[in-house]
């Protein structure tokens, strides 16, 4: 006997597929209210949030629950972040990684600056580069991957020095300055050198320097932000002082803060 043809179902007409995709859309909004109020809020405060009537809010807090991005404190009755939107977050947080996160901020920064570009690390012996961009016509220097820079003379340094609060950063600032020859010394501020290039680089959002540590070579740095507020990395262009601006509020130094800022949001950091 000869098989009947298969019949294809009828599609979705296109309203019933955007209603389904208005609801995604929701319900995603839902969720990020809720992270939006630090992960955990009663259904009146999430309502608001998201601006949505509270009724509305609990049909998708249901659904959410029911998928496990979503739970619900029997006491309280607040909701909060279940077991399956802590799994992803996991998930995305393992592959936010500052280095592969920062490359594409390199090159934008090389093409758009014509200026050399690196990413620096903090390691066991100090700001380590790790990624390094040159312009068609790179500035001969000394430094490549794997060179480790100093924290008092280096923007990148005074980078980490300035956000990284941590004893053994503290105590690498301090051997630094008591190896540090009179004319290195010359070049810091006279009182409190440390503690005041600190204040003076948290003031400004990011380090610049001319000539302190390499001899006509100026350079502005600003620091990357994990997703715990910690710094994890800083963003340096470098160039010629005769032709870089080095100043904390010009051009160059704004689009290497708007590049940080922006790899920082990547990497999950929610600036104040």
């Amino acid at each position: 006997m000869p098989r009947s043809p298969t019949v294809p179902e009828p599609a979705s007409p296109p309203r019933q597929r955007r209603q389904r995709v208005q609801a995604a859309e929701t319900g995603m909004a839902v969720l990020k209210g809720l992270a939006g109020l630090g992960g955990r809020a009663s259904l009146t405060a999430l309502s608001a949030q998201v601006g949505e009537p509270p009724a509305k809010v609990h049909r998708y807090l249901v659904s959410l629950c029911q998928e496990g991005l979503v739970s619900q404190d029997a006491g309280s009755q607040q909701y909060f972040l279940g077991p399956e939107a802590i799994r992803i977050g996991m998930a995305a947080m393992r592959q936010a990684d500052p280095i592969r996160v920062a490359e594409p901020a390199l090159a934008r920064l090389r093409e758009s600056l014509e200026v050399t570009c690196f990413l620096a690390v903090m390691g066991n012996k100090g700001p380590t580069i790790v990624r390094f961009e040159e312009p068609g016509l790179p500035v001969t220097l000394n430094v490549r991957v794997g060179s480790v820079l100093p924290l008092l003379w280096s923007a990148t340094g005074r980078a980490f020095l300035g956000f990284l609060d941590e004893r053994a950063v503290q105590a690498l600032a301090e051997r630094e300055l008591a190896a540090a020859s009179a004319e290195q010394r010359a070049l810091l501020p006279q009182e409190d050198p440390v503690a005041t290039l600190r204040r003076e680089v948290q003031a400004a959002g990011c380090a610049a320097v001319r000539d302190t540590n390499l001899r006509g070579i100026s350079a502005v740095a600003a620091p990357l932000f994990d997703h715990a507020g910690r710094v994890c990395g800083v963003l340096t262009a470098l160039g010629a002082t005769g032709g870089f601006d080095a100043s904390v509020d010009g051009a160059i130094a704004q689009a290497v803060r708007r590049e940080a800022r922006a790899i920082s949001a990547v990497l999950g950091h929610e600036a104040p």
